[in-house]
């Protein structure tokens, strides 16, 4: 240890650089004592150091001579009691879970999880590295009512055919002009990427011959997968500074509720050999029991004040250091749980959004777990925007069908007030979307009536089974020309069916063209063909017409406002709606609970600048007649025949215009 006597807050975790060498400070509950290991090029330990004991079980200590670019792990000494909680094992190398850079992905091998079996060749060291300089973003680009196009940064640019080899995989891919057209193509508000922090492979994944694709296995929180972003933090904010270019926002998908440590068995890594009992939450009449209320083994004791300044301090890392416009948390209610249950003022997720550096970020919570009480949708306070599987579930079951649908679907269209509409809001919450990474992509909705995972190799017992599917006739692929023409009609029903409904809308990257998992519903561990998307193969008409409803949505307030959609009442407000039959006459009763309705009109805004929306999943054409007071009515979507009536399985708009206008 130096003895430079330049001192950093004692509050701020992890490795500083200084002016002499770098600080440490890690925070071990329960350790006896806390060593920094130095590794040199060849990966080989030079040198150790134990760190200094102080208050709160922080332990920290000043190495002279250490420069940007050198490589470190650690190791804690204490109390081997697995029946207590504690798993202390010096003879695991641990990554600094505040540690913003590492030198290699995480690569599973059961050594990992065997106690005294010394891992330091086998896991990635942090390398010390100076934060870039600080940014001060303005206020996010992205706002509710726009859209966020979900993307897995590996699988949307492996096969990209103008992306440059080197660059394909990684986050600078995104900035490839290619990549950015693209997304200003489709009037995208923000992209939303599946998690970028280095993550480990699920231990039944290497002996399939299969690794973890989409990242929902982290080990570290602030450090980046070397395999995205070779060049650590700066890649993203090259990716970030790119998309804020041409006015895209960014977020971040985040997983706060477990790690990569898994269950009893699993390896140990990090947060496990640092303080097993404090990081993690266990059974109460079983300390050495792990909760899992995220079915991934593990539970993040989101409760508890270390855990908290870890999340904290990660979110805020995105923020000042790539420009970061807001988060989605994976699995949310992990954030306000406690041994009693869920809260939405936990306070965690009150942190969170009364932050100085993260208060006004875009925050969308994923609002269910596999815990007690797990399913919290519509229970997260303002400004939470929270992911709607009702609306998912209704849309999909409207097309696929489904007698007695027509009212779900209005209430989707309309913001979910049913969901979102308590304590008086005037506003939805709602993320509303028909396909996301988990489950079937879009087009395979139309396809598959089951899932086939078969290559997941779990014999198919994986992935969801209600997936409210169909596929027009055929189970998979079809060289009959009906078959293809109903699942293309169907699929485009879907999306324009989405940028129809009011609140946030979210698409999956893929989906505006035709990408198909060959019917996986659960392809987390398909880092190859089934999950990358196929730029070879992109099926123009579809990718067109979404284009076109996108560009409506963005022009069109009364598509994409907040505000929850009212039945007209003669007042000159933007956000009414009239329901209609597709003959022109406002819905009854009984027309709301007709199971055999296949058609009806959507209605929105004030007269003179109003949008009709036909959703006809009949089979037959429909010739609507839109409201009669009015004969400005200008088609503003693709679909309608020359006599200006629908086709059966469509979702056709109509903009009004004044003379003046």
């Amino acid at each position: 240890m130096g003895n430079t006597k330049e001192n950093l807050p004692p509050t701020r975790l992890g490795a500083s650089l200084m002016s002499s060498g770098a600080r440490f400070a890690v925070h071990a509950p329960g350790a006896e004592s806390v060593s920094v290991c130095i590794f040199d090029a060849a990966d080989a330990e030079t040198s150790r150091h134990q760190l200094d004991a102080g208050n709160d079980s922080v332990f920290s200590g000043t190495i002279d001579g250490l420069k940007p670019g050198n490589r470190y792990g650690l190791r804690a000494h204490g109390p081997w009691s697995p029946e207590s909680g504690d798993r202390f094992d010096p003879s695991k190398l641990l990554v600094d879970p505040y540690a913003i850079r590492i030198d290699r992905p995480f690569a599973f091998d059961p050594r990992l999880a065997v106690f005294g079996e010394d891992t330091a060749s086998l896991m990635p060291k942090a390398v010390l590295e100076a934060p870039l300089p600080p940014l001060n973003p303005g206020r996010p680009l992205f706002a509710p009512g726009g859209l966020i196009y979900e993307l897995p940064v590996r699988a949307f640019t492996m096969l990209h055919p103008e992306v440059p080899e080197e660059d394909r995989g990684t986050l600078r891919a995104l900035a490839h002009p290619a990549i950015l057209d693209h997304l200003v193509s489709l009037n995208v508000g923000a992209v939303e990427l599946l998690p970028i922090v280095a993550w480990i492979d699920e231990r039944h994944l290497p002996p399939l011959g299969l690794t973890n694709a989409w990242g929902y296995n982290p080990v570290t929180m602030l450090a980046l997968d070397p395999r995205l972003a070779p060049g650590g933090i700066a890649d993203l904010r090259f990716a970030v500074e790119a998309l804020h270019g041409v006015g895209i926002g960014v977020m971040l998908d985040v997983v706060y509720n477990h790690t990569g440590e898994s269950d009893n068995n699993g390896p140990t890594l990090s947060l496990r050999g640092l303080g097993n009992s404090t990081y993690y939450r266990h059974e109460n009449d079983n300390p050495g029991q792990p909760v899992n209320d995220t079915g991934c083994g593990n539970t993040l004791a989101c409760e508890r004040p270390a855990v908290q300044e870890l999340v904290l301090t990660a979110l805020r890392h995105f923020v000042v250091q790539a420009g970061i416009d807001g988060f989605r948390f994976d699995l949310a209610p992990i954030l306000g749980r406690n041994g009693d249950g869920f809260s939405p003022d936990a306070d965690l997720l009150k942190e969170i959004i009364e932050d100085p550096v993260l208060h006004d970020r875009i925050m969308i919570a994923e609002p269910w777990d596999i815990g007690p009480g797990g399913y919290q949708l519509g229970n997260f306070q303002p400004p939470w925007l929270e992911w709607n599987d009702r609306a998912r579930d209704d849309i999909r079951q409207f097309w696929r069908g489904d007698k007695g649908m027509t009212g779900a679907l209005a209430t989707r269209l309309s913001g979910s007030s049913d969901v979102f509409g308590h304590d008086r809001a005037r506003k939805t919450r709602s993320v509303n979307f028909v396909a996301a990474h988990d489950g079937f992509p879009l087009g395979d909705l139309v396809t598959y009536a089951h899932k086939h995972n078969e290559a997941n190799g779990e014999d198919n017992r994986d992935g969801h089974d209600a997936n409210h599917s169909w596929n027009n006739g055929v189970e998979g692929p079809s060289d009959d020309p009906a078959i293809r023409e109903a699942r293309n009609a169907d699929a485009k029903a879907l999306i324009a069916t989405l940028l129809a409904s009011r609140g946030t809308v979210m698409l999956t990257a893929g989906d505006e063209f035709g990408h198909s998992q060959k019917g996986n519903n659960n392809a987390y561990a398909q880092d190859n063909e089934i999950a990358w998307r196929d730029w070879s193969a992109i099926d123009r008409e579809r990718l067109d017409f979404t284009k076109a409803w996108s560009a409506l949505r963005a022009r069109s307030p009364s598509l994409s406002g907040t505000a929850f959609l009212q039945d007209a009442d003669g007042s000159e407000l933007p956000d009414q709606v009239e329901w209609m039959t597709s003959g022109g006459q406002s819905m009854t009763p009984g027309d709301w609970e007709n199971p055999e309705l296949n058609a009806f009109l959507m209605v929105l805004g004030a007269p003179g600048q109003r949008i009709a929306v036909l959703f006809n999943r009949g089979h037959d054409a429909v010739k609507p007649q839109l409201p009669s007071e009015s004969d400005q009515w200008t088609p503003a979507s693709p679909g309608l025949f020359e006599d200006g009536s629908a086709p059966g399985r469509s979702v056709i708009a109509w903009e009004e215009t004044t003379p003046d206008r």
